[in-house]
């Protein structure tokens, strides 16, 4: 094995807190080695290696320590319950009770006593004890079964809510495929309108543009807001009743032309005619002109 100066430090002296640490390590793996009757294998001190078997050392010397204790203490209550078995033992071979003087049946009924005071956790086996334990396995019952109840209550509605929820997720489900094929019926539908209104816009488009032009034509022509659909009915219905009042004079001209063929009546009679027909067709455009006047005001 090489010595602690060797591995410690590159080969210079190690510290004497380090060389304390390999002392006790070397201890350590000798006599660990000679309680299994094994020789110490040789390896290289290191101090990352003396650190680890150190802590090995000092937990292994801990739980040697533990260990120890708890058998001593484990010794000792061997030797107290051997000393009082014997005690009993006296005492019931004074008594007459002792194991050889019982029947096959008795020792059994014994054994069983005292592996029931064992299950029931009993100090003794007094027929007090063994009606307090049973008294108190017989409250655990009424208490373990309360919680059943109570578990077997919760779980029902647990079922209920469980079932109805089902329930509810079959009936959400049935909707949504209702939903998905209303809206794959309605996606047509949707395809449809959108192509209306893309032709109703296109109209909407083409009106407006004839509107304009109409109201170009119109604004050339001399129209205004006055001159109104009403405006213009009452202007046929005058201009219709003109012609009815010069409707005569237009047939007493036409009459003229079966005249005689003496020229001067004949011109006489249509240069009045003519007088009288630009009379009334200057009352016609006076007329209008005052229907239109009107109609402005």
């Amino acid at each position: 094995m090489a010595e602690s100066g060797d591995g410690v430090g590159g080969g210079g002296a190690a510290t004497p807190f380090d060389a304390a640490h390999v002392a006790e390590v070397k201890a350590w793996i000798t006599s660990t080695f000679e309680a299994v009757n094994r020789e110490v294998p040789a390896f290289e001190y290191t101090p990352r290696t003396v650190a680890h078997l150190h802590g090995l050392a000092t937990l292994s010397q801990n739980r040697t320590q533990v260990v120890g204790i708890v058998a001593a203490d484990l010794r000792q209550k061997a030797a107290e319950f051997r000393a009082e078995a014997a005690r009993v033992r006296e005492i019931l071979d004074c008594a007459g009770l002792a194991q050889e003087n019982f029947s096959q049946s008795g020792v059994a009924a014994a054994q069983t006593l005292a592996t029931a005071a064992h299950l029931l956790d009993l100090k003794d086996t007094e027929t007090g004890s063994f009606l307090i334990a049973m008294a108190d396995l017989s409250l655990k019952k009424t208490d373990i079964e309360e919680k059943r109840a109570a578990v077997k209550k919760e779980s029902k509605m647990l079922l209920d809510n469980t079932r109805k929820a089902i329930s509810r997720l079959t009936y959400l489900k049935r909707t949504l495929g209702q939903l998905e094929e209303e809206v794959a019926a309605r996606d047509g539908l949707m395809g449809q309108w959108e192509t209306n209104l893309k032709v109703m816009a296109s109209k909407e488009r083409q009106y407006l543009q004839q509107l304009a032009n109409y109201k170009a034509i119109l604004s050339r022509v001399g129209y205004t807001p006055e001159i109104s659909h009403g405006v213009l009915m009452q202007m046929v219905e005058h201009r219709k009743d003109l012609e009815r009042k010069t409707k005569p004079i237009l047939d007493t001209l036409r009459s003229y032309q079966d005249l005689p063929p003496d020229k001067a009546l004949a011109e006489l009679a249509i240069e009045d005619k003519r007088r009288e027909y630009e009379a009334a067709e200057k009352h016609l455009e006076e007329a209008l002109q005052s229907a239109l006047n009107t109609t402005n005001d």
